[in-house]
């Protein structure tokens, strides 16, 4: 009996972190958000029946994010979409976002539902968003630049122009150089956190899997 309280307790845990992580997700990623929009439009509740250990979660889509539980929601008698995997099937389709490996999840449900699912599935990672990112920082950057009829009208000013010119070149440089800056630590951050994710999803879910084995 204690070590069933324990093995419960700490499924709980891992499941309030893995909901904070998925919150976070969909928050940084617009495409994510997209795909669980119309599955919590729907209030789709997913159950996850995973192999080696045996461990049941069930995922409510909603306006506040994923929600998950060890047990099925008490306004629901069943889920709508019912996957059975082995933990590793599960974690290579969350990690490699490959349409093969996600179609060989076992799902069960309502066609549309299910494809929605797999949908979130290959959606669930950072990759369009760093992308996403990276172009908005560097849109708009260029600037033309004075032609040699537009020098030639005011011979006067010539030199005056040029002046200016130079100026301006030198502080777009500086611009240029501060977006390029920014745009390396964006990517490096953004990078860290896909791989913490990655590697936390996974040791959570082998803790789960050593315990339980135990």
């Amino acid at each position: 009996m204690k070590r069933t309280t324990l093995s419960t307790s700490l499924l709980n845990i891992i499941l309030v972190f893995v909901e904070s992580a998925l919150t976070l997700l969909l928050r940084l990623d617009p495409e994510l958000r997209k795909a669980a929009y119309p599955l919590a439009k729907q209030g789709t509740v997913v159950a996850l029946r995973l192999y080696l250990p045996h461990v049941e979660i069930f995922a409510t889509f909603s306006t506040k994010g994923v929600l998950l539980d060890a047990q099925l929601p008490i306004d629901r008698s069943e889920p709508d979409v019912v996957i059975n995997a082995y933990s590793i099937q599960v974690i290579n389709a969350i990690t490699t976002h490959d349409s093969e490996t996600t179609e060989k999840l076992q799902m069960r449900g309502e066609s549309v539902q299910v494809q929605l699912v797999k949908q979130f599935i290959m959606q669930l990672g950072l990759g369009s968003l760093i992308q996403g990112l990276i172009k908005k920082i560097k849109g708009g950057k260029g600037k033309s630049k004075p032609t040699d009829a537009e020098m030639a009208e005011k011979k006067d000013g010539y030199k005056l122009r040029i002046k200016e010119q130079q100026t301006q070149i030198s502080t777009l440089t500086t611009k240029n150089r501060e977006l390029e800056t920014t745009v390396k630590e964006l990517q490096s951050k953004q990078k860290t956190l896909i791989i913490v994710t990655i590697m936390a999803l996974v040791i959570m879910i082998g803790s789960v899997i050593a315990l339980l084995m135990n």
